[in-house]
């Protein structure tokens, strides 16, 4: 097996049990221009340009790095799964797409997410239209780019994105109990679990002593998102501060952007990379951006949630979070000192903290395994993993 990744990830081969290749753009710098452009769009002639860019770097990293393979196993923006089907088409291999998030797969239980070039119109309540619709705004946004590649590399053009890159049996590496795919719905969608990578990384020697010199504090972290309103720095520095008026000790994760928000006060401590699956039992709550892998390594810990999405796939989580009891959502556009503060005191609640013990022991932590399993016992048969 070898694995195709964003450069940051790179540097964490030595952590691989199997190969690992940089492949397309950096992750902060796809999430930067990801939220600029959620927050500033504008359709622009340029941007099968910029779809067709994204699917050639990716097609050549993968398609090199993929000479031999078996399978080609994908997730991420439409752009570049589809160079990744391209790849596995003219390898002559089979294709799986994954998703973690089932509100990124067409279902009559829940609408599309909304974003940039694409609002639900008003008035419109069938999911199912709302998701043909939604269709025909992917085909618009990225069928001349990928289909402009795909004849550069001898393939013929594909004339629904969407189920294209999807197909008709999509897996979803999510927990059943924390995020669900309802039925009946089109799709056959085969629901592996969240797939959970053990981290046996001891924590930062002086993450383990400010952990002991005090009462669980409250871990904060936004990833690799810039802030809704672009002030990543003043989004950070409110969040310890409500964290603070609630009595508690910060412990700050900059993550990608290096957001590190430090006063010489003792009782906040900022950290990297750190191994989250053995941090997040021994705070109080975890403040984050929502996105699947924080929110499902919190809920296998049992701790308490606030989620500030700023994303819509983000707002799913939330909405989960919140549905499940489990923790908070930080309500509106704008990320204050004050409206952080109410939305944490409500995560706090002793209420939460119980429900959060329940669900904690419902969690599996075999997603990854009941993939590969799947993965051996369907190539061994000979079938294909998933139809077109």
């Amino acid at each position: 097996m070898l694995v195709c990744a964003p450069p940051e990830f790179a540097e964490m081969r030595e952590a691989f049990d199997t190969p690992l290749v940089a492949s397309g753009q950096s992750l902060g710098a796809m999430a930067t221009a990801a939220v600029t452009w959620m927050a500033e769009y504008r359709p622009t002639q340029d941007l099968s340009v910029c779809v067709a860019r994204t699917f050639a770097a990716v097609y050549d990293s993968v398609a090199t790095a993929a000479e031999g393979c078996d399978v080609v196993v994908t997730t991420g923006l439409i752009p570049a799964a589809a160079a990744a089907r391209a790849v596995a088409e003219n390898l002559g291999v089979p294709y799986v797409f994954v998703t973690d998030s089932p509100a990124r797969l067409p279902s009559p239980h829940h609408p599309p997410l909304a974003g940039p070039g694409w609002q639900l119109p008003p008035g419109v309540t069938d999911n199912r239209v709302l998701w043909d619709l939604n269709g025909e705004q992917v085909n618009t946004l990225f069928g001349e780019g990928i289909n402009t590649q795909r004849a550069a590399i001898g393939l013929p053009p594909v004339d629904d994105v969407g189920d294209h890159v999807l197909t008709a049996r999509p897996w979803l590496a999510a927990d059943a109990t924390l995020s669900p795919w309802l039925r009946p719905a089109a799709l056959d969608v085969v629901q592996t679990g969240a797939w959970i990578r053990p981290d046996n990384r001891p924590l930062p020697a002086g993450l383990e002593a400010f952990l002991k010199a005090g009462p669980p504090p409250v871990y904060v972290d936004f990833g690799s998102l810039p802030g809704r309103d672009g002030d990543a720095h003043g989004t950070a520095w409110a969040a310890v501060q409500a964290i603070r008026a609630q009595g508690r000790r910060v412990v700050f994760g900059h993550d990608w952007l290096d957001q590190a928000v430090t006063d010489g006060r003792l009782d906040c401590f900022a950290v990297g990379r750190a191994n989250l699956q053995a941090l997040f039992p021994r705070v109080a709550a975890v403040m984050h951006h929502g996105d699947a892998g924080t929110t499902t390594t919190a809920a296998l810990a049992g701790v308490p949630q606030l989620v500030v999405p700023q994303t819509p796939d983000q707002a799913y989580w939330a909405s989960r979070v919140v549905d499940l009891g489990i923790g908070a959502a930080h309500d509106g556009p704008r990320l204050t000192y004050a409206s952080l503060s109410v939305a944490l005191r409500a995560a706090l609640n002793p209420g939460i903290q119980a429900r959060a013990d329940a669900l904690a022991v419902t969690i599996r932590t075999d997603g990854a395994a009941v993939a590969g399993k799947l993965l051996r016992h369907m190539l061994g048969r000979g079938r294909p993993l998933a139809a077109a």
